[in-house]
């Protein structure tokens, strides 16, 4: 993204708390560009202000009460693969950053920094197109030696994955080991596993974390 003093960027807030928008509007009015600004609050009014505007840059926060963003990044460059979108949430960068680069996010950004840093991802995305912060730098080079840090399932093995999977669709041990041919026990065990490894305690997280994460396996 080329950047000129006298341009005009159209942004989308895409918030379900309207101080958080109005707190990015006072950002933007401090960094002093020319900029016009869309509000969104749930899935349906991004979509809306994708399908309507030209929007340059979506500062879009991880999670709504429709859902998780990782499903409607595809959605928004889909409708303009040019648009850069910009993750603003509070939820913990060490844990979840990569997954939505990893879904096509251009950057992620912490509401916990201080405004410096924010007005600094802010020029980043308008300039260079993309932003990655120190932790997120740390988490992709150690991605490079660790790729369940991209996505967990990747620490399943193929028999493991395909019974979480199955757990997912809401099959009982009796039925999976029915399916599978298989001791009841040893799909107790294998379910053990798995949670260990993907460090859950319940179905309802298994179900969350394969519905975010089995699209980029």
């Amino acid at each position: 993204m080329k950047y000129k003093d006298d341009e005009q960027f159209y942004f989308l807030l895409a918030d379900d708390h309207s101080l958080i928008r109005q707190g990015m509007i006072f950002i933007l009015d401090d960094m002093g560009i020319n900029y016009q600004a869309f509000h969104a609050s749930n899935f349906q009014q991004i979509m809306e202000c994708i399908n309507s505007h030209p929007i340059d840059i979506a500062i879009v926060d991880a999670y709504f009460p429709d859902g998780s963003s990782l499903q409607l990044i595809p959605d928004i460059k889909n409708c303009q693969p040019e648009i850069k979108i910009l993750i603003f949430s509070g939820i913990d960068e060490n844990i979840h950053s990569l997954k939505f680069l990893n879904a096509g996010a251009d950057g992620f950004l912490s509401k916990l920094n201080e405004e410096e840093e924010i007005q600094k991802a802010l020029y980043s995305i308008i300039k260079e197109g993309e932003y990655t912060s120190s932790v997120t730098k740390s988490l992709l080079m150690n991605s490079l030696k660790n790729r369940d840090l991209l996505n967990p399932l990747f620490s399943l093995t193929e028999r493991e994955l395909e019974i979480a999977q199955m757990y997912a669709e809401g099959y009982g041990n009796l039925e999976i080991a029915n399916v599978l041919n298989v001791k009841q026990n040893t799909i107790s065990t294998i379910k053990k596993r798995v949670f260990k490894k993907l460090k859950i305690d319940n179905l309802l997280e298994l179900v969350e974390l394969l519905k975010n994460n089995s699209q980029f396996l």
